[in-house]
């Protein structure tokens, strides 16, 4: 197509159609650039190592050396929501969820809810934790070493797989806000687990499409759109033996990225090596490729529950806050990116180390 020209584009994974815009980022106020947020206030940071009295009482931690719960020594540490957005305990004999269809059944199993089509409501069961992912008073993950990323990581793992035992649950959907634009509440890294008794909306449109997909070819959508990439080469920013860094084909926002197993992999929490190489470089990468560090949202995305052998992947997207959502994408769902997912894999590639 004209590169002048916007184009609308689907995204292979949900259907949802994206304009992308290159011209609009030369516009008044059209690409911020970054700023360094002040220092953390150490007299108001309960997540800093020697605070763990000003935190509820923690359900896990990694303690190299051993050590009594709730005490210094941890290296990543998870506690109970201070503000749940759920209930944080399941309906009393939860059974499995329905996965397949469930959004449709208003009385899903799992879902607890009461009332008609119209006026469906019930208890927010499920979890919310709050893992710190670093004693260190740092405010992204970007500002960790690649030991200690892959030991947050590791910790998110740990933490997903704890929820999977329970029957009742659907889907645990883990995110990290950094900076006020995204979200975080907290300046000291940390990570939120919303373990949830159903499926998203948005998961659910994945898991159709991408089982779809497997039952035409064999292949899994994300190891095919991955190899699919790495051919192309034009929205790849980097690769190892264990994942691939790229800006996805119909990316919604400026500088977004995706972090895709080399090998078919279901579930992130069950997998070995959670791309932790890669997604240390991206930080850096786009640290460097914007002038400083923006404010970003990043999510894992793992399989639902009763999914297996279908054909799902995981991966990590990292969002990076460069605008905020107006009245196209709050009105329609559909979103301009002002930065082409190629010029923005161009950019990347040039600052990677």
């Amino acid at each position: 197509m004209n590169a002048s020209l916007p184009e609308l584009r689907v995204d292979p994974l949900t259907g949802l159609r994206v304009l992308v815009a290159g011209d609009r980022a030369g516009r008044p106020g059209g690409l911020p650039v970054p700023e360094e947020p002040p220092p953390i206030d150490d007299a108001n940071d309960p997540f800093a190592e020697g605070q763990e009295t000003r935190t509820p009482l923690e359900v896990w931690s990694d303690r190299p050396d051993g050590g009594e719960a709730n005490t210094p020594g941890w290296q990543v540490r998870s506690v109970p929501n201070l503000y749940p957005a759920l209930a944080q305990k399941f309906a009393d004999g939860g059974g499995m969820h329905d996965v397949e269809g469930q959004n449709d059944d208003v009385n899903a199993a799992g879902s607890d809810l009461t009332g008609d089509q119209l006026f469906a409501q019930g208890v927010a069961y499920g979890d919310h934790e709050v893992i710190v992912n670093s004693p260190r008073q740092v405010q992204s993950l970007g500002e960790l070493g690649e030991d200690e990323l892959r030991a947050a990581l590791a910790g998110w793992a740990s933490r997903m797989r704890t929820h999977r035992d329970n029957p009742a649950v659907a889907y645990p959907h883990l995110c990290v806000n950094e900076g006020k634009m995204a979200g975080a509440s907290l300046p000291h890294t940390h990570a939120q687990l919303y373990v949830l008794p159903f499926v998203p909306e948005l998961v659910e449109r994945e898991r159709v499409r991408m089982r779809d997909h497997f039952e035409r070819g064999g292949i899994t959508l994300m190891q095919d759109l991955a190899d699919r990439e790495l051919v192309d080469g034009g929205r790849l920013v980097a690769q190892d033996d264990d994942a691939v860094l790229l800006c996805p084909f119909a990316a919604a926002t400026p500088y977004r990225m995706w972090i895709v197993p080399r090998r078919a992999e279901e579930r992130f929490e069950m997998s070995e090596h959670r791309g932790a190489a890669l997604l240390h470089r991206a930080f850096a990468a786009l640290h460097d490729a914007l002038g400083g560090r923006p404010a970003l949202n990043l999510w894992v995305r793992t399989s639902p529950a009763g999914c297996e052998g279908e054909g799902f992947g995981w991966r990590i997207e990292i969002a990076p806050r460069l605008g905020q959502p107006a009245g196209m994408e709050l009105g329609t769902g559909v979103h301009i990116n002002a930065v082409p997912p190629e010029t923005s894999a161009a950019a990347l590639r040039e600052a990677i180390r």
